[in-house]
Order: C-alpha cells, then structure tokens, then sequence
C-alpha cells in the first residue's frame, strides 16, 4: 500500500506533547514503501548491496526493520492490536522476515503511529480503516480526510463536554463535603461529636 508522505506531519500534528519516543530513522540506503528502490540498490559509494558477499538487500531491510515488540513499545499499542488491526484490514499486511516473523519498516511503523494518534482522538476503528483506505487513494482523497478528521473533531468535542459535566459534579460534591467538615455537620446536617469530628478530617 502508498502512503502519503504527509503522514510524518499528521504525526507530529496529532502526537505533540504526548512524549512517545521519536520515529525511528532508516540509514542512508532508502528502503521505504513504494519510493522505487531498485533491487540492485547501491550506496553513496556505489557499492552494489547485491553483489557483496555476505549480504543482501533482504538482510539490510531486517536489519532496519523493527520487530513487533518494538513497535508495541514505540506506539504504546499491545502487540495483540497490532495484530488485530491487521487481521481486520485496518493496518495492511505487515512484512515478514524470512523466519516468517512480522517486520515494520519506517513507513509501516509511521502508519502504525498515526493510527494510534487517531485513536487517541476517540476515532473508532471503522473510521480508521476508512482513513488508511484514503490514504491509498493520494490526492484525490484529501478532501474526503477532512469531512472524516471533521466527524472524529465532533465526537471529541462530545467528549470534551462529557468529560467537563462529570467534573463539574465532582467539584460540587467535594465542594459539598468540605462545606460539611468545616461546619462539623452530617450529611443530614445535624453537629457532630468530637470523636466523629476528629474522623471526619481524616483523609486516610
């Protein structure tokens, strides 16, 4: 699958602040997704990867790839999501290692980190496959991004107001005890004893 190389900005756009490690960088030989490496990559000095004993391009791309756990620790995602999100199609088929073992590679791990963003936004998982499949689409899709990235801004302001209705009964319910402590009242509003008193401070 092609994705945007926008996608390492809605990153940092979506992630600021929240203090996840940085995204992991590929050396100087390019091996990112759909950029037309050729199989016969060379390096700046024109090495021929392929042709070197004791190497090969399929060696390199694992030894820049990152295993699973790797990318549940970057992303902050258990790495029984990764594998349903991919198993759903919300992240496309990771590759393998020749041992058979998924292995991310930077646009992969980047993709992977904006779907933890957007799930941070409270985006549910069927808008996040419909915003991967956007990504596939280039160009053409941007603007459908925006009504879908406008429809999960809605569902967190409704969050947002949720989230400030609960605490606002809770500061008037602590409010409501403090006013009670510092009275010496019940909750019926009648004195209380001495002893009562001493454990109604208590805060332990």
């Amino acid at each position: 699958m092609r994705v945007s190389v926008t996608v390492r900005a809605f990153i940092e756009l979506l992630r600021s602040g929240h203090g996840r490690r940085p995204i992991l960088q590929l050396s100087a030989v390019d091996l990112r997704l759909g950029n037309g490496v050729d199989s016969r990559s060379r390096t700046d000095s024109g090495l021929d990867l392929e042709s070197t004993p004791g190497f090969s391009l399929t060696d390199m791309r694992e030894t820049q790839s990152s295993s699973i756990a790797d990318v549940a620790e970057l992303t902050g995602l258990s790495q029984d999501t990764l594998r349903w999100y991919e198993r759903e199609g919300i992240l496309p088929r990771v590759g393998r290692s020749a041992s058979g073992h998924r292995r991310y590679s930077e646009r992969e791990r980047e993709l992977v980190l904006m779907l933890a963003a957007l799930r941070d936004t409270g985006m549910t998982t069927e808008m996040m496959k419909e915003f991967v499949a956007l990504l596939g689409e280039g160009a053409a899709s941007h603007g459908r991004r925006v009504a879908l990235l406008e429809r999960a801004r809605e569902r967190l302001a409704e969050k947002r107001a949720e989230i400030e209705r609960a605490s606002t009964a809770l500061e008037s319910k602590i409010g409501h005890y403090q006013e009670l402590i510092a009275a010496g009242l019940d909750c019926d509003g009648a004195p209380v004893t001495e002893e009562v008193r001493t454990l109604q401070t208590a805060r332990e």
